[in-house]
Protein backbone atom coordinates (compact mmCIF):
# COMPACT_ATOMS: atom_id res chain seq x y z
CA UNK A 1 0.00 0.00 0.00
CA UNK A 2 1.43 3.38 -0.98
CA UNK A 3 0.65 6.27 1.32
CA UNK A 4 0.04 9.71 -0.02
CA UNK A 5 0.98 12.86 1.76
CA UNK A 6 -0.76 16.18 1.13
CA UNK A 7 1.71 19.02 0.68
CA UNK A 8 0.47 22.59 0.63
CA UNK A 9 1.66 24.57 -2.38
CA UNK A 10 1.34 28.35 -2.29
CA UNK A 11 1.33 30.16 -5.61
CA UNK A 12 3.17 33.47 -5.55
CA UNK A 13 0.79 36.36 -6.06
CA UNK A 14 -2.27 34.22 -5.45
CA UNK A 15 -4.42 34.32 -2.38
CA UNK A 16 -5.27 30.63 -2.38
CA UNK A 17 -3.49 27.51 -1.12
CA UNK A 18 -3.50 24.39 -3.31
CA UNK A 19 -2.95 20.89 -1.90
CA UNK A 20 -1.16 18.44 -4.17
CA UNK A 21 -0.83 14.71 -3.61
CA UNK A 22 2.79 13.58 -3.47
CA UNK A 23 3.58 9.86 -3.34
CA UNK A 24 5.50 8.76 -0.27
CA UNK A 25 8.56 6.61 -0.74
CA UNK A 26 8.73 3.21 0.91
CA UNK A 27 11.68 2.97 3.25
CA UNK A 28 13.61 -0.30 3.37
CA UNK A 29 15.90 -0.63 6.38
CA UNK A 30 19.61 -1.13 5.62
CA UNK A 31 19.50 -4.62 7.17
CA UNK A 32 16.36 -6.38 6.04
CA UNK A 33 14.68 -9.70 5.37
CA UNK A 34 15.28 -10.49 1.70
CA UNK A 35 13.86 -13.99 1.19
CA UNK A 36 12.24 -16.85 3.10
CA UNK A 37 12.44 -20.45 1.90
CA UNK A 38 9.47 -21.63 3.96
CA UNK A 39 8.81 -25.00 2.30
CA UNK A 40 11.82 -27.28 2.32
CA UNK A 41 12.11 -29.53 -0.74
CA UNK A 42 10.33 -32.86 -0.25
CA UNK A 43 8.06 -33.94 2.57
CA UNK A 44 8.70 -32.14 5.85
CA UNK A 45 10.73 -34.46 8.08
CA UNK A 46 13.58 -34.07 10.53
CA UNK A 47 15.94 -34.81 7.63
CA UNK A 48 15.18 -31.71 5.54
CA UNK A 49 14.90 -29.01 8.22
CA UNK A 50 17.86 -27.12 6.72
CA UNK A 51 15.86 -26.77 3.50
CA UNK A 52 14.17 -23.87 5.28
CA UNK A 53 16.17 -20.67 5.51
CA UNK A 54 15.87 -16.92 5.76
CA UNK A 55 18.14 -14.58 3.81
CA UNK A 56 19.03 -11.33 5.55
CA UNK A 57 20.78 -8.63 3.52
CA UNK A 58 22.62 -5.42 4.35
CA UNK A 59 21.79 -2.91 1.61
CA UNK A 60 23.40 -0.07 3.54
CA UNK A 61 26.82 1.51 3.28
CA UNK A 62 28.17 0.43 6.68
CA UNK A 63 28.89 -2.90 8.36
CA UNK A 64 26.36 -3.91 11.01
CA UNK A 65 26.99 -6.14 14.01
CA UNK A 66 24.09 -8.60 14.31
CA UNK A 67 25.19 -9.87 17.74
CA UNK A 68 22.10 -10.13 19.93
CA UNK A 69 19.65 -9.46 17.08
CA UNK A 70 16.73 -11.88 16.80
CA UNK A 71 14.74 -13.56 14.06
CA UNK A 72 11.35 -14.90 15.16
CA UNK A 73 7.93 -16.12 14.14
CA UNK A 74 4.60 -15.32 15.85
CA UNK A 75 4.75 -18.56 17.89
CA UNK A 76 7.88 -17.19 19.60
CA UNK A 77 10.43 -19.47 17.97
CA UNK A 78 13.45 -17.18 18.43
CA UNK A 79 16.90 -17.32 16.84
CA UNK A 80 19.44 -15.04 18.53
CA UNK A 81 22.36 -14.04 16.35
CA UNK A 82 25.82 -14.89 17.62
CA UNK A 83 28.71 -12.49 17.03
CA UNK A 84 28.32 -11.82 13.29
CA UNK A 85 29.11 -8.74 11.24
CA UNK A 86 27.19 -8.14 8.03
CA UNK A 87 29.21 -6.07 5.57
CA UNK A 88 27.57 -3.66 3.10
CA UNK A 89 26.01 -5.56 0.22
CA UNK A 90 26.44 -8.91 1.98
CA UNK A 91 23.81 -11.45 3.01
CA UNK A 92 23.59 -14.17 5.63
CA UNK A 93 21.35 -17.25 5.47
CA UNK A 94 19.83 -18.58 8.69
CA UNK A 95 18.96 -22.27 8.25
CA UNK A 96 16.32 -23.67 10.59
CA UNK A 97 18.16 -26.88 11.45
CA UNK A 98 21.53 -27.82 12.88
CA UNK A 99 24.96 -27.34 11.39
CA UNK A 100 28.25 -25.52 11.75
CA UNK A 101 28.10 -21.73 11.35
CA UNK A 102 30.32 -20.28 8.65
CA UNK A 103 30.78 -16.87 7.01
CA UNK A 104 27.42 -16.49 5.28
CA UNK A 105 25.54 -19.40 6.85
CA UNK A 106 24.14 -19.63 10.36
CA UNK A 107 22.10 -22.44 11.93
CA UNK A 108 19.13 -22.00 14.26
CA UNK A 109 19.57 -25.46 15.81
CA UNK A 110 15.93 -26.53 15.60
CA UNK A 111 14.96 -30.17 15.18
CA UNK A 112 11.77 -29.38 13.28
CA UNK A 113 10.48 -26.82 10.77
CA UNK A 114 9.64 -23.30 11.97
CA UNK A 115 8.09 -21.61 8.92
CA UNK A 116 4.52 -22.64 8.11
CA UNK A 117 3.98 -23.66 4.49
CA UNK A 118 0.54 -22.03 4.41
CA UNK A 119 1.69 -18.61 5.66
CA UNK A 120 3.66 -16.98 8.43
CA UNK A 121 5.47 -13.80 9.49
CA UNK A 122 9.19 -13.46 10.09
CA UNK A 123 10.31 -10.59 12.30
CA UNK A 124 13.82 -9.17 12.65
CA UNK A 125 14.71 -7.18 15.78
CA UNK A 126 17.91 -5.45 16.78
CA UNK A 127 19.84 -6.16 19.99
CA UNK A 128 17.60 -3.71 21.90
CA UNK A 129 14.43 -5.52 20.82
CA UNK A 130 13.42 -2.79 18.35
CA UNK A 131 11.63 -4.04 15.24
CA UNK A 132 13.85 -3.64 12.18
CA UNK A 133 11.86 -5.49 9.52
CA UNK A 134 9.14 -8.09 9.03
CA UNK A 135 7.93 -10.20 6.14
CA UNK A 136 4.53 -11.87 5.90
CA UNK A 137 3.76 -14.46 3.27
CA UNK A 138 0.86 -16.68 2.31
CA UNK A 139 1.87 -20.08 0.96
CA UNK A 140 1.96 -19.74 -2.81
CA UNK A 141 3.05 -23.21 -3.80
CA UNK A 142 6.54 -22.13 -4.91
CA UNK A 143 7.99 -22.69 -1.43
CA UNK A 144 9.65 -19.31 -0.99
CA UNK A 145 8.90 -15.61 -0.93
CA UNK A 146 11.00 -12.57 -1.66
CA UNK A 147 10.47 -9.96 0.99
Amino acid sequence: MRLRMLVPVIAVGAASVVCAAVPATASTPAVHLARIQYDAPGKDTTHNVNGEDVKITNSGHSSVSLKGWTLRDPKNHVFTFPSHTLRPGASVWVHTGKGRDSGATLYWGMGWHVWNNTGDTASLRDSHGKSVDSCTYHGSGVGYTNC
